[in-house]
């Protein structure tokens, strides 16, 4: 160690770094900070250009290093004894810290020990100036930023330093604890940094630094009047460029100042605002910033033709040999004689305290083979959220573009999102049109958009496109993708913190950063706070067939209720579509025979063995679909005898004991007019699986109607998989502790929401209803949006509560309960298959109090959430278990169903053909109210079915 030798530091933030790291300044001779989580490439470059003759790390860092590069282990170097060479002056370098540089390639800027020393007198002047004693300062910044450079000189000044681990620095709340537990006096932070910071609290009661000094990016006017709320803490701006050892002017937050203003030049440093090379702006006129004095760095390592570029003589004012560094910051004099930041002259920006130049990530994009040109920009499509912006003329696809960068740049380098365009627009001129720069899409194929499912990944959800600025979010979108980064991710988990009450650690959105996945440790972090089972750890895997096996719990309440009323059509599930095109009746018929081969719950039969029923898959079969051609009627006819027996079809009865449970009937009213009407038993089917069925025929019908084979592929579990997977692990303790809670849950509620009829309640339910059309305007439903979002719920749930507000006065009950179907499908590996998975929950409403619509709806997210966390008890179950009054006028435990659909849409096309459903006749209600909406272009559209015998229209 010695003059002009530079030092790689391959460390993690540690105690031990932090010595090694003064020890090289101690000796006189320049350390070079390498971030163990910058790439390969990156690392390599830096060790190329730098010339250390070897690289300082530990053990369990130095398999990351590049092949046959000379290390000293940090744990060898304490054992050892190290000779000091103390000749060093001011001007040899103290450290080579990179930055990104617009040819492609990181630039190194060479700081002096005696612009660091001056630095240090500096601040002590002034931010410390008013402090005394030994302070407590916290080590922030990453060592690859120049600000961990002030934070660990103040060694020096006898003060203690506090390194905060990672996982803290990255957590609002606990370094907000940290602080208030080490009694922290000094936290340095960037802007990014700060307000997720003041949201937790830092600044009030015993949690306020004596200081906060902000820097690495502009303060906004926001983030100046909250800081300026906590008034026990001082908080100071500071601006410098590396080039000008950390900081070159300060100023303090001060109400009535512009938060653009950052203040006057510290001590030994010079700086104008230049209109030219040769001409000083007027006071209020801008120009580009330019420095001098103590703080200048020798210029860039190996690069004279740059340094000479950005580094001039000074012919304002200095002595002989004096040199200016050239900011590229626009700036102006105030008044007051601080000078305010205005923003750049160039392409270089910072984000999230990282200067960047933008011509370094275009010139890697550039270098992929597949990419012809490239353009990468900063914007702020949503107010807050400055991010960088990639726009490709090529045919790589986008996430080949995000891990080619990931493997040669930072991650702060890659840019969030990817725009790919035939040409980039350009103006009259010839010159890039970048106000026609087309803002990102969300980085998704529309098919394979997967809509939340439960509601841990509804809020979830919410959660991440609130913060990320999007429309919506999906269960198989990945955190990072979609734009996300660290300072994001910490905001992310105080949020989820404040919904579910739940401590995470933030390397869980690092390890899954998919929602889903994300989603799944939530509610094994929920559930181990209630000792409740997690389910979905349980494995699922197919069973034998050598003989009959269970019934879910849900298929055997429909067995039962056949067994009372046999061939009752109650529990059918209609599908009638109306088929345009030239269409090809045995092909289609191939397609429907091909899903009941797939799909064992559509030719499954119930029979009793030893009294229990038990399920049998009988062998696929040749399907049959009957044409009836009433083409033959006059045409005024033809579509009302076609519904007709449309209904006389949904209507026919299955026999449970003899199958299949998918039939149908093809109605021909021209050449190329269809009327398709299937049907499916509930005991097969639910929602969720007639969605599959019109997906997978349009798929079949393509393939088969030109000849080729299935274009799916076989299904790796079936529904009795599931069915003795339930079976396995829901009884004995497991479901006595599951229906403990629901007997805690509903235990005295009224048997009865006393809606106000128009006519008497019958001492039987006929189930005869009618629907009435039911819309929501585009700008009602974001507003129900951002309210639900604002207070950590769901859509669901902010309908929820309206509903349940709106029940509460037409009842003048304060307490009742509302039914609400859940998919059932909270696993992957059934979300492909057809059967009855849906099942019904019972949503308790408090409405004692008179609460507000606020309090009303954080109410109902608990309890949405606690009943979604014990979904896995079927209704069935739950009823007989529960044993409320039994009544033939009406369904147990609640009265009124609301149905929020986020069962993907399908496309109703195949191949030439268009699908369009048909209103079928002979509508049925099994509740006294079913409210049924789902989103279709921002609106919420849907139906309320009624029963007639309760209520007119």
């Amino acid at each position: 160690i010695g003059p002009e030798v530079p030092v790689a530091l391959f460390l993690e933030r540690s105690v031990e770094a932090v010595v090694a790291l003064v020890g090289v300044l101690a000796a006189g001779g320049a350390y070079v900070p390498l971030d163990p989580t910058y790439p390969s490439e990156w690392v390599s470059w830096v060790l190329k250009d730098s010339r250390a003759p070897v690289v300082v790390t530990t053990s369990s860092l130095a398999g990351r290093l590049p092949a046959d590069t000379p290390t000293l282990l940090l744990e060898e170097v304490a054992e050892s004894p190290t000779t000091f060479d103390r000749t060093a002056g001011p001007d040899h370098p103290a450290y080579l810290i990179y930055t990104s540089g617009s040819t492609g390639r990181p630039k190194g800027v060479v700081v002096r020990h005696g612009s660091l020393m001056n630095l240090t007198r500096a601040l002590r002047e002034t931010v410390y100036r008013d402090e005394a004693g030994p302070l407590r300062v916290a080590v922030n910044a990453s060592f690859a930023f120049d600000g961990s450079v002030k934070q660990i000189v103040q060694l020096a000044w006898g003060h203690c330093l506090h390194i905060l681990p990672q996982d803290v620095r990255l957590d609002p709340d606990a370094m907000v604890e940290t602080v208030r537990r080490q009694r922290l006096d000094v936290l340095d932070c960037t802007p990014s940094q700060l307000r997720p910071l003041l949201q937790a609290g830092l600044g009030e009661r015993d949690a306020a630094p004596a200081m906060v000094l902000v820097g690495g990016e502009a303060v906004d006017a926001e983030l100046r009047d909250l800081a300026l709320t906590r008034t026990r803490t001082r908080f100071w701006n500071l601006y410098g460029p590396t080039e000008c050892t950390v900081d070159t002017v300060a100023a303090p937050f001060a109400v009535g100042t512009p938060p653009s203003c950052i203040g006057l030049p510290l001590s030994n440093v010079r700086v104008y605002v230049a209109d030219s090379p040769e001409d000083l702006a007027p006071l209020g006129v801008p120009g580009e910033l330019q420095v001098g004095g103590a703080g200048l760095a020798r210029g860039y390592l190996g690069r004279p033709d740059l340094t000479a570029e950005r580094f001039i003589p000074d012919s304002f004012g200095g002595g002989a040999g004096e040199r200016l560094y050239r900011t590229g910051d626009l700036v102006r004099w105030l008044p007051n004689g601080s000078l305010d930041f205005l923003g750049r002259l160039d392409d270089q920006v910072k984000i999230r305290g990282f200067r960047i130049e933008l011509g370094e990530i275009e010139a890697v994009l550039a270098a992929l083979p597949e990419v012809r040109e490239a353009l990468v920009v900063t914007r702020e499509d949503t107010p807050g959220l400055r991010r960088l912006v990639a726009y490709v003329v090529g045919e790589a696809a986008t996430e080949t573009l995000r891990q080619a960068l990931r493997e040669r740049l930072p991650e702060h380098m890659v840019p969030a999102a990817f725009v790919t365009l035939p040409q980039l627009p350009l103006t009259p001129n010839g010159k890039v049109d970048r106000k026609a720069l087309p803002p990102p899409e969300p980085e998704r194929a529309e098919e394979s958009w997967l809509a939340p499912r439960t509601p841990v990944e509804e809020v979830l959800a919410a959660i991440w496109a609130e913060l990320l600025g999007l429309e919506r979010v999906g269960a198989a979108d990945s955190f990072f993708d979609l734009g996300g980064h660290s300072l994001l991710a910490t905001r992310v988990m105080s949020r989820l913190r404040s919904a579910f009450g739940v401590e995470m650690p933030l390397r869980d959105l690092f390890e899954a950063p998919l929602l889903a996945d994300l989603a799944a440790r939530v509610e094994v972090a929920l559930r181990a706070g209630t000792g409740h089972l997690t389910p979905s750890l349980l494995p699922l895997s197919p069973e034998p067939r050598q003989g009959p096996l269970p019934l879910s719990f849900a298929q055997q309440r429909l067995w039962f209720i056949d067994q009372l009323e046999p061939g009752s059509p109650l529990y059918n599930m209609p599908v009638t579509l109306r088929v345009e095109g030239p269409l090809d009746p045995a092909a289609l018929a191939s397609c429907l025979g091909e899903i009941v081969r797939r799909h064992e719950a559509l030719r499954t039969v119930f029979t009793t063995l030893d009294d229990s029923p038990v399920q049998t898959v009988r062998p696929a079969a040749l399907f049959v679909l009957p044409v009836v051609d009433l083409s033959g009627l006059p045409e005024g006819e033809r579509e009302a005898r076609a519904l007709a027996l449309a209904a006389e079809e949904a209507a026919l009865p299955f026999d449970l004991t003899r199958g299949p449970l998918l039939r149908g009937v093809l109605l021909r009213l021209a050449g190329d007019d269809h009327i398709a009407a299937l049907t499916m038993h509930h005991i097969a089917s639910d929602g969720w699986s007639m969605g599959i069925l019109v997906r997978e025929t349009s798929a079949l019908y393509a393939a088969f109607s030109e000849g080729r084979p299935s274009p799916l592929p076989e299904l790796p579990l079936q529904y009795a998989d599931f069915s003795a997977w339930q079976r396995s692990w829901l009884h004995g303790a497991i479901l006595e502790s599951e229906i403990t809670f629901w007997r805690r849950q509903l235990a005295g509620l009224p048997p009865r929401l006393e809606l106000p009829t128009d006519r008497p309640r019958p001492a039987m339910q006929s189930f005869r209803g009618a629907l009435r059309p039911v819309r929501l305007p585009a700008d009602l439903t974001r507003q129900v949006q951002v309210v639900s979002r604002r207070e950590g719920a769901t859509l669901f749930m902010g309908l929820l509560a309206a509903l349940q507000s709106l029940l509460a006065r037409y009842s003048g009950q304060q307490d009742l309960a509302v039914g609400s179907p859940v998919a059932g499908r909270n696993r992957l590996e059934i979300e492909g298959l057809i059967g009855f998975f849906v099942n019904t929950l019972v949503l308790r409403g408090d409405l004692t109090g008179e609460p507000s619509f606020h309090t009303l709806l954080g109410r109902v997210r608990e309890t949405a959430l606690a009943a979604h966390m014990h979904q896995d008890v079927p209704f069935e179950k739950l009823v007989e278990e529960l044993a409320p009054e039994r009544s033939l006028a009406q369904t147990p435990l609640f009265q009124v169903l609301f149905v929020l659909q986020n069962v993907p849409v399908q496309s109703l096309e195949a191949r030439d053909l268009r699908l369009r459903p048909v209103r079928g006749t002979g509508i049925t209600s099994k509740f006294d109210l079913t409210l049924n909406l789902r989103e279709f272009d921002g609106e919420l559209i849907g139906m309320v079915e009624h029963a007639t015998d309760l209520f007119d229209t």
